[in-house]
């Protein structure tokens, strides 16, 4: 049976139809918001999986028909591995829904969400968030949802629900926001550094304004919905638990309380081993199950230390930062470097200028994109401890880069103030905790060191939650241990004067209001002791670019000249380029941008287009050559592209009855300017310089 139910959002009216496509699908709905479409499934598999954690697999697909074009590569189709922007848009899908699967589910789960079709203004992504909400919600899959997602923005002062995409352009708040029927559940977003408070009403009014799309998916399951499959989590051993932990409780807290993250989880491995091995022969075959037992132990003794002791991990006051040194300037040919060390979380941020050709090129649903701000991090296996292999980044790599580029992409200069290409590379050397955050600072401060005026330094704190009941304990700067043990990864970053990202996530099913009020009011104080310590290394950023950036020389021409510059075939453009070491752009407005390793090419270069565009000036003196003869007198090329007649009355100081009689085609011969119309055409004059004695030209 077909249905589609419609409800009015942002002004604009919402559809989500159910029964028609993807019929074999555990769950499959279709959503639209204007014309843009997308299909969202979700299968779970009949048998259960041996895993230790919940086995969800979500995947984003934009095809490139959706906006009307054939992709732009080679192969002409969807190939390789996703996009960033895919990547982006599956971790979102992901994040929300993930804590509303019943714990302990191990059925292998896939969300899939095809966006079909693309009218430029509405972004799919918040269309398959809720869809994969109202496809799990009329599967026959255990979910505590549904949930919905808007997208908000700041518009002139107002608040705007799903803006299009050419509004967001303008605003200064740009955040989504996941929710439930009575809280949020996960917020990701940037902002032109905005206060706390309005960016908390932000929230809340995306919130408030997703409500009807809740109810839509409670009506679509009464009417739609089958019934979800019969799913108890596994009754655990009660002797068995109450075995480990009389034995282990006691042995658990003190590794926990060991302050140095290698040397505490290699007691807690010691301690797994040994307990599991005291158990005998006759556990060998569940020792996944000792381990789950074990591992809930362990994060329940976390979560008591600090609602029931007043304590954490490794003794910290719950508000309190961990140790943090910063270094400038620590590598000498990258255009900027910085180390940022907070505890034992530890970022490399290295900047690197480059020219425009040096912008990255992105073909995207709404068309290509030049992008000329690139934020990479990097989590190698070793900031860890492991050993893993390297594949390329990970959805978790570009989920952080994507984070601290919002994070960082609002104080960068204008390009017409700087315009330079920048990369950021961020290198975590060792990690427990905060790792995305530390991104922030490090590459902020090699920002700095290499010399680029930014609008005001950016730190970057991350924030946890234990709640029980009405017990809440909020902990600032949190280890990864605190990370695992808690209900709550929120992130913020900004200057002293506002907030420019934030990422929020939970383990809960919601969070209320002034929770996140109390959250941010707390991240505010310690984002401005980080960035007191930061300010510390550096205070300012530094004057100079490095001598090992590029230069970059931008002139202005005469479009009409560009032809001239380029040369037939591009044969002049390339010579220059070639004899300077250089690289050049030119656009259509005449705007030249020169790039070079020195000042002395760049100069080179310069002084040679300025030489090719060269505009002729009444009175200038030049030496040109003679590229035609005509009976009533010469023309002569002045400068490269321009020339001028010399009448025959001009030619000598005399009367003279043939022009061939003085000059020849090919013949080097000095000229005045006597006169450029307004038609462009210019008078010029050999015998003006032959009375006036001139026996140079003027160049």
């Amino acid at each position: 049976m077909e249905i589609s139910l419609k409800e009015k959002i942002g002004g604009r009216t919402l559809s989500i139809q159910a029964g028609k496509l993807a019929k074999q699908a555990s769950g499959s709905v279709v959503v639209q918001y204007g014309d843009t479409i997308v299909l969202v499934t979700v299968v779970s598999a009949n048998e259960e999986r041996a895993s230790d954690f919940l086995p969800l697999s979500v995947e984003y697909q934009e095809k490139i028909y959706a906006a009307g074009r054939i992709p732009g590569n080679y192969f002409r189709r969807e190939v390789g591995r996703p996009s960033e922007k895919e990547t982006l848009t599956a971790r979102l899908i992901d994040r929300p829904i993930r804590p509303l699967f019943p714990k302990d589910y191990r059925y292998e789960t896939q969300v899939i969400a095809t966006v079909l079709s693309m009218d430029q203004e509405n972004d799919p992504d918040t269309l398959a968030m809720i869809g994969a909400s109202a496809a799990l919600e009329i599967s026959d899959i255990p979910f505590t949802g549904p949930i919905a997602s808007v997208r908000v923005a700041r518009i002139n002062g107002q608040f705007k629900i799903n803006p299009s995409i050419q509004e967001l352009e303008d605003s200064d708040i740009n955040i989504i926001v996941a929710g439930s029927k009575t809280g949020v559940v996960m917020v990701e977003g940037g902002a032109n550094i905005v206060s706390e408070a309005d960016m908390l009403e932000a929230i809340f009014f995306g919130h408030q304004a997703m409500q009807p799309l809740i109810d839509l998916q409670s009506k679509l399951r009464e009417t739609h919905g089958i019934p979800k499959r019969p799913f108890s989590p596994p009754e655990r051993d009660s002797d068995l638990v109450s075995r480990l932990e009389a034995e282990a409780a006691a042995r658990l807290r003190e590794a926990i309380l060991i302050p140095a993250k290698v040397q505490r989880h290699a007691a807690l491995r010691t301690i797994r081993a040994e307990l599991f091995e005291s158990l005998g022969e006759d556990y060998q075959d569940r020792k996944q199950e000792v381990y789950d037992i074990l591992y809930d132990l362990q994060k329940q003794i976390s979560r008591d230390l600090i609602l029931k002791e007043g304590r954490r991990i490794d003794n910290r006051s719950f508000d309190e930062i961990r140790p943090i040194t910063c270094d400038v300037g620590v590598l000498p040919r990258p255009h900027g470097s910085a180390l940022f060390t907070r505890g034992e979380t530890q970022v490399l941020g290295v900047l690197t200028l480059g020219s425009g050709q040096d912008e990255q090129r992105v073909e995207t649903l709404i068309g290509e994109e030049f992008r000329p701000f690139m934020l990479h991090y990097n989590f190698p296996p070793y900031s860890v401890g492991e050993v893993k292999r390297i594949v390329g980044p990970s959805r978790r790599d570009i989920g952080h880069g994507g984070l601290s580029t919002r994070a960082i992409e609002k104080i960068l200069p204008a390009k017409d103030g700087f315009d330079y290409t920048i990369r950021l590379v961020s290198e975590v050397l060792e990690s427990n905790g905060s790792s995305s955050m530390g991104t922030v600072c490090a590459c902020t401060m090699a920002l700095m060191d290499g010399g680029v005026p930014i609008k005001a330094p950016v730190a970057g704190i991350a924030m946890g939650l234990v709640k029980e009941d009405d017990q809440i304990v909020i902990l600032s700067d949190i280890l990864g241990d605190e990370d695992h043990a808690g209900d709550m990864d929120f992130k913020v970053t900004g200057t002293k004067d506002g907030i420019t990202a934030l990422q929020m996530d939970i383990k809960i099913h919601e969070l209320s209001k002034d929770i996140m009020h109390r959250a941010l009011e707390q991240a505010r104080v310690g984002r401005l002791f980080i960035l007191g310590k930061m300010l510390e290394a550096l205070s300012e950023p530094r004057k100079e670019i490095s001598p090992y950036a590029p230069t970059i020389n931008t002139i202005t021409i005469n479009p009409d000249k560009i032809r001239d510059v380029i040369g037939p075939g591009g044969k002049t453009i390339r010579s220059i380029q070639n004899d300077t070491n250089t690289s050049i752009m030119i656009e259509d407005d005449g705007m030249v941008k020169i790039a070079a390793f020195s000042k002395e090419e760049a100069e080179a270069a310069t002084e040679m287009i300025n030489e090719i565009t060269r505009e002729p000036e009444v009175g200038g003196i030049y030496e040109g050559t003679v590229i035609k003869i005509t009976d009533f007198g010469a023309f002569v090329q002045i400068l490269p592209g321009t020339d001028g007649l010399v009448h025959i009355s001009q030619l000598a100081n005399r009367r003279i009855t043939r022009v061939s009689d003085v000059v020849k085609e090919g013949e080097k011969i000095k000229v005045k300017v006597l006169e450029i119309g307004r038609d462009g055409k210019i008078r010029l004059s050999h015998k003006a310089l032959l009375e006036e004695g001139h026996g140079h030209a003027s160049r």
